[in-house]
């Protein structure tokens, strides 16, 4: 990491840039993919996999003897601790189900709003460097209680055939028995146009590498996605009461994810970044991942500004997906924060807590998209649908209003559809 003193904004810009290469191989190489899959269907699934990912032969379809066999083979330490995370994303996740409205909003005109769930959902998991058996939880368990009726998984096989036990573990606990061992960009697009072997969905859910990143955003004129998730991104917030330990394990546990993730310090005190950066040139020793962390902290910054105020600027800058904020009053400085994917208050909240089992949901927007894109709520499973119910009454004091409005924008047709109504029912009088 390199540290940066009081950078002028011009120079925020650049800071602020994503590590993510030029991608116009990548835009072209999805274009391809996904035509692909669109027209011949699962031919072009078993092709895929065959070249990316190494798999002869492959099974699309995981069948409920592969699933039940899996289960076994992971041990009873995970499963204990799928449980408790499992609990605690259920009841976070439960407490956002939203109410129906209904509101007279005048004597005889009653609004209604209500939450419908998404018929059917496609959740992306990915299982190249790390199996994230975490994000089955993410996603699939607001999916069942939002009401989602069809959940479909898709996840790669690896070169021996096989998924990751913890992963088909997961997916069962949370009740998920339609899954598909396909991954990368032709996932996203099995999922998007459907394929002999898998109907389409009418959203996809789940974060990836670029391929299905950009994947994802090319099938958006066809089928709703979450958001655009990319390459992970924590910025840690610390003054002079942070701990550079912790700091330092806080940002080699976004590193550690891939090249392309970012891990940025933002601190009030100059001491501060370099001990911090003592701290990870030491941990990292420890650490398996070291290509990952090495080429992620080569694009990673320290910056040092003179006050909080130009540190909030920052973040919001920025946008990261995961904030920590280690600091004095840090809910009043949260407070000030407006762009971030996910907030981590305090010195013991390690962002490792939202990616596992704290109750959040760690289905996060990344390079800036936090500016415009929530993370993955129970919202993001349920759409809305607005009723409304006049009386007689009600149509008759609201019915000039309607009419003068209609004949302004010359939309004469509207002003009648009230019109007609009115006029039957003076004439019934």
């Amino acid at each position: 990491m390199n540290i940066i003193v009081n950078p002028p904004k011009t120079d925020w810009p650049e800071i602020c840039r994503r590590n993510i290469p030029d991608d116009t191989v990548i835009e072209e190489s999805v274009a391809g993919i996904l035509n692909e899959v669109k027209h011949r269907g699962d031919a072009a699934l078993k092709h895929f996999a065959r070249e990316f990912d190494g798999v002869e032969n492959l099974a699309i379809k995981v069948t409920r003897q592969e699933i039940e066999e899996a289960c076994s083979l992971v041990s009873e330490e995970v499963k204990r601790a799928i449980s408790i995370a499992s609990e605690n994303i259920e009841k976070f996740h439960k407490a956002q189900l939203p109410k129906e409205i209904k509101v007279e909003v005048q004597p005889g005109v009653t609004c209604y709003q209500k939450g419908v769930a998404i018929k059917r959902v496609g959740l992306y998991i990915p299982g190249g460097r790390a199996p994230l058996f975490s994000t089955v939880l993410m996603l699939g368990l607001p999916a069942r209680i939002a009401g989602c009726n069809e959940v479909v998984l898709c996840t790669p096989r690896g070169k021996n055939g096989r998924i990751s036990p913890e992963i088909l573990y997961a997916a069962s606990v949370c009740g998920i028995s339609e899954i598909y061992g396909v991954g990368g960009a032709q996932a996203i697009g099995a999922l998007a146009y459907g394929t002999e072997s898998i109907r389409p969905v009418n959203k996809i859910f789940g974060p990836g590498n670029r391929y299905v990143t950009k994947a994802k955003m090319k099938v958006s004129d066809k089928v709703a996605i979450d958001m655009p998730a990319g390459p992970s991104e924590v910025l840690v917030m610390a003054d002079e009461t942070a701990n550079p330990l912790f700091v330092a394990a806080d940002l080699l546990s976004q590193a550690e994810h891939g090249p392309d993730s970012q891990a940025i310090l933002v601190t009030t005190d100059k001491r501060i970044a370099e001990r911090v950066e003592a701290e990870v040139k030491e941990l990292k020793k420890h650490l398996s991942r070291t290509d990952s962390i090495e080429k992620s902290l080569s694009k990673s910054h320290a910056i040092v500004f003179d006050s909080i105020d130009t540190c909030v600027e920052f973040i919001d800058t920025y946008g990261p997906e995961h904030l920590i904020i280690s600091a004095k009053n840090p809910w009043k400085i949260a407070g000030e924060v407006s762009v971030a994917g996910s907030v981590f208050i305090g010195n013991f909240s390690p962002e490792s807590a939202g990616d596992y089992a704290s109750g959040t949901n760690h289905t996060l927007p990344t390079s800036g998209w936090a500016a415009s894109y929530s993370g993955v709520n129970i919202d993001s499973f349920i759409h809305k649908i607005t009723y409304q119910e006049l009386t007689p009454q009600g149509l008759e004091n609201l019915g000039d209003t309607i009419t003068s409005m209609a004949k302004a924008e010359g939309l004469d047709a509207h002003a009648l559809a009230v019109e007609v109504r009115l006029q039957e029912r003076r004439v019934g009088k």
